[in-house]
């Protein structure tokens, strides 16, 4: 993700359908790397959102009603995102910011959108739990 006044960042993880997922992820943001942690089997959406600690700001990223809506949230700022289709080949994105929304908050929900978050739901988590175990048995 480029752009005038927005910081540089990346993404990348094992990809899954032409998306990278969150296994192995890395994210960079204006040239730091980011802490990210989730619990895919905590109970409720927000204890399975992913959460990224990056230029000194707490983040938390979580699916919102369905596969196709999500939300990225900071103290003070908040960006829903809600996709055209639940696929990697979603034609249009549409968002909306509340509160003191900046280039960086915008720049994450953005290029989060990008990224295959199945297990961001309990159904996703479920799904992918085979394919969990034999990632971490492969190393």
């Amino acid at each position: 993700m480029t752009g005038e006044s927005v910081p540089p960042s990346s993404f990348t993880g094992l990809g899954y359908g032409g998306r990278p997922r969150l296994a192995r992820a890395r994210l960079q943001v204006a040239g730091q790397e980011a802490e990210l942690s989730r619990n895919a089997w905590r109970a409720g959406r927000e204890g399975r959102a992913l959460r990224v600690r990056v230029v000194g700001r707490e983040y938390r990223y979580q699916e919102r009603g369905n596969r196709r809506h999500h939300v990225l949230e900071r103290a003070g700022a908040r960006v829903e995102m809600t996709r055209s289709s639940a696929s990697a080949a979603a034609e249009t994105l549409r968002g909306a910011a509340g509160g003191a929304v900046d280039s960086v908050d915008l720049s994450l929900a953005i290029l989060l959108e990008g990224v295959h978050t199945r297990n961001l739901s309990l159904r996703g988590a479920l799904i992918s739990a085979p394919g969990r175990l034999l990632d971490r048995l492969g190393g």
